[in-house]
């Protein structure tokens, strides 16, 4: 028998099939280690056959074979073609999506485990004291960890119990369960006749996608529970994914208690065993429910029946590592591929989305009210202009404080979100205009006060905090601009008894950070919770009556044709959190615009005045999805190079243009806006497509670019320009 193995160097040169002779019933989609330029190498095996293209004599052997079952699935494999040639990757790198980094470099293996049992009664002489007390302790307990069993009564004694057959040893496959000790949350609702209305709807669409469009708090996710209750009865399997890694043990405690140990968690924030145990208990088809955030949609489940993506207008969603994919893209093929229901859920769709839900491409859902009966929570409109024009200068506007005084008498909870850690933004010399920016990065440095340091938020490079200027020695620094950590010291100076919690990138470590953090606050360990991103969508705290938006403005500027879009949607999210269950929530809304329109839609909760609105300018400026817009980087740590590889490109892409000028709307060369990250520079070609018609060949024209030193990718509607 001879076997087609791809091997797992992700380079186009090694980019085929290569043959070799293998043992009978070696199943496809084994992974193996196989003879390879002088080495032995991790490859996949994606075909057997009897025959072989090549003489018998001049074709190697496989030298090893490694897993029981299979790892990868036909699915897989299937996929795997569609993901390569779509995104012009290399086989080998589509392939590693769907499985865990550490198991594929052997980093990981099965824990085991060694347990001593009761085996029988045996004479003990009466100097053996711990003899007969640990002989007396394993009969009562029937078995121990052996570890901790020679720990308690000495090796010695477990030792002599063993020679004397009293007691056995053996060893056992130990699962490392994530979030063990999250207690498992779910109280059986009565669904609404809306929810209900939902779910046949469905059931009975001939639609293969299907969009659930629910105000913040109007039962999405029992929704979804109750979608996979009905694909789990029917022997099927699902995957539930969440934006932000934040959220997945909230869920996963919903999940445990509605399908006990059905439920896996695949996400990076796993330990490396922990990552390896859950794929295998889903791959053996243990569990039947994968729940995580974007990589989860490769879990390796079979027979699925429903793939649910929550806040599918979220960023998060989009791969910014190569392959570079969109989450929804490949949900679509799997469900495909299964016969399975799509259900992509938000408060606030994407516009591409919604356009293809009124259409009729997908079958659309609306959810108008709030599950508790209550109204949206009331937003209240600060002008910081106004506010500093009065002499304030903190981060709060008078509104702001009083709510927050009320709330706290109250004993209720506050949310104040600030998509920005550290102290202040930027560290500026006020007498010669010189701002701290990183040696590595072309981007400002953040003031972190509690470590005195400053940071580099797209390297992670730290400097010393600087106390004159280095360019022309004067003293006195000024910083610009907010961060969470001033926010928090802040808090501390106006409300000293409240208990406030602080949640980004700084305070979050390990794993568990965030669910540490998170359950602290849910229990009322804290008063105010203050963060970035990570605490404005998904969460589900009773308690909190009051959310602060404190620049609502920071992303309504962005050179980014999605700008408008992204504030709406982000202050649709935060606002959700208030008065999410009896009491009736408020919002502060902190901005320098307060006439901007996209502001007005947010404050009256209005998607579909919104929606027609932007749809109405893209169509009229051909923007998404009136066209694509595509971005071609070089990345480079040589200057000259970087240049002469994006002239390279962008002459490509011209000629390109001349063919078919009807399809190019705009094209143009241009630094990226952020010139250097990590030492490289930064070259874009950007342009708008009237369609996809070219898309692969510009593709192919990026991978003819690539040199080793110097990468040339594809990004298609990029989620982030900068």
């Amino acid at each position: 028998m001879f076997a087609k193995v791809i091997v797992d160097i992700a380079h186009s040169q090694v980019d085929k099939v290569f043959e070799y002779s293998c043992p009978d019933g070696l199943a496809v989609g084994s992974r193996v280690k196989v003879p390879f330029g002088g080495r032995k190498i991790d490859g996949f095996v994606i075909d057997v056959s009897p025959l072989s293209s090549y003489p018998a004599d001049k074709v190697k052997s496989i030298a090893e074979v490694f897993d029981e079952p299979p790892a990868l699935l036909p699915e897989c494999l299937a996929l795997t073609e569609k993901i390569s040639r779509r995104y012009r990757v290399p086989k080998a790198a589509s392939l590693r999506l769907f499985m865990p980094s550490e198991m594929r470099l052997g980093k990981v293996r099965v824990s085991v485990r060694r347990f001593a049992k009761f085996k029988s009664e045996v004479p003990l002489s009466a100097s053996a004291k711990k003899q007969a007390q640990a002989l007396e302790f394993i009969k009562n307990e029937g078995e121990a960890d052996f570890a901790k069993f020679a720990g308690k009564f000495g090796r010695g004694a477990v030792d002599a119990l063993k020679e004397k057959g009293a007691i056995e040893v053996e060893e056992r496959k130990v699962a490392r369960s994530p979030f063990s000790d999250i207690a498992p949350t779910y109280e059986k609702k009565v669904l609404t006749k809306a929810q209900t209305d939902a779910i046949e709807s469905i059931e009975k669409s001939d639609k293969t996608v299907n969009l659930i469009h629910g105000v913040t708090g109007s039962g999405k996710t029992e929704i979804y529970l109750s979608v996979i209750a009905r694909q789990i009865e029917r022997g099927k399997t699902a995957i539930f994914l969440v934006p932000e890694i934040s959220l997945t043990p909230q869920m996963l405690s919903q999940l445990r208690a509605r399908f006990g140990g059905a439920a896996a968690i695949m996400h990076s924030g796993l330990s490396a065993g922990e990552r390896f145990d859950e794929w295998w208990r889903l791959r053996s088809g243990e569990a039947k429910i994968a729940i995580g955030a974007r990589s989860a949609i490769f879990a390796p489940l079979e027979n699925i029946g429903a793939i649910i993506i929550d806040e599918e207008h979220d960023t998060s969603y989009s791969s910014e590592s190569a392959p570079r994919y969109s989450t929804v893209d490949v949900a679509k093929l799997r469900a495909q591929y299964n016969g399975a229901k799509l259900i992509l859920g938000s408060a606030t769709p994407s516009v591409e989305t919604y356009v293809k839900a009124k259409s009729g491409q997908y079958n659309l859902i609306t959810l108008k009210d709030r599950i508790n009966g209550k109204p949206l929570p009331e937003i209240l409109i600060a002008d910081m202009t106004k506010e500093v024009r009065r002499g304030n200068n903190t981060p709060f506007s008078a509104a702001l404080r009083e709510e927050l005084d009320r709330t706290l008498k109250c004993g209720k909870q506050a949310i104040l979100f600030l998509n920005r850690r550290g102290y202040s933004r930027t560290v500026m010399c006020r007498d010669c205009g010189y701002v701290a920016k990183c040696e590595h990065c072309d981007v400002t440095l953040t003031y972190h006060s509690e470590e005195n340091c400053l940071k580099c938020h797209y390297c992670g490079a730290r400097y010393r905090m600087i106390s004159a200027c280095p360019d022309c020695g004067g003293t006195h620094v000024l910083y610009g601009g907010i961060g969470t950590q001033k926010v928090v010291a802040e808090l501390n100076r106006l409300f000293p008894s409240a208990r406030v919690l602080r949640m980004d990138n700084d305070t979050v470590s390990g794993k568990d950070g965030q669910y540490k953090i998170l359950k602290q606050f849910s229990q009322k360990d804290a008063d105010i919770l203050v963060g970035t991103q990570m605490i404005a969508k998904g969460h589900d705290f009773p308690a909190v009556t009051l959310v602060g938006i404190l620049d609502a403005d920071m992303s309504l500027y962005f050179s980014d044709s999605r700008s408008g879009e992204r504030t709406f949607q982000l202050i649709t999210q935060v606002s959700g959190r208030s008065g999410r269950a009896g009491e009736t929530g408020k919002v502060v809304l902190q901005t320098c615009s307060p006439d901007n329109y996209i502001l007005r839609y947010a404050v009256g909760y209005d998607y579909n005045g919104f929606f027609e609105n932007e749809i109405a300018l893209r169509k009229a400026t051909l923007f998404p999805p009136y066209s694509l817009i595509c971005r071609v980087m070089v990345t480079c740590g040589n200057n000259d190079k970087a240049l002469q590889t994006l002239k390279e490109v962008y002459f490509a892409i011209d000629k390109l243009r001349e063919s078919r000028p009807e399809e190019f709307l705009f094209l143009n060369k241009m630094h990226s806006p952020v010139k250097r990250i990590q030492g490289k520079h930064r070259y874009q070609v950007l342009m708008r497509l009237a369609s996809k018609a070219l898309i692969e060949e510009i593709y192919g024209i990026a991978v003819q670019a690539t040199s080793a030193d110097c990468p040339v990718y594809v990004e298609e509607n990029p989620a982030n320009l900068s």
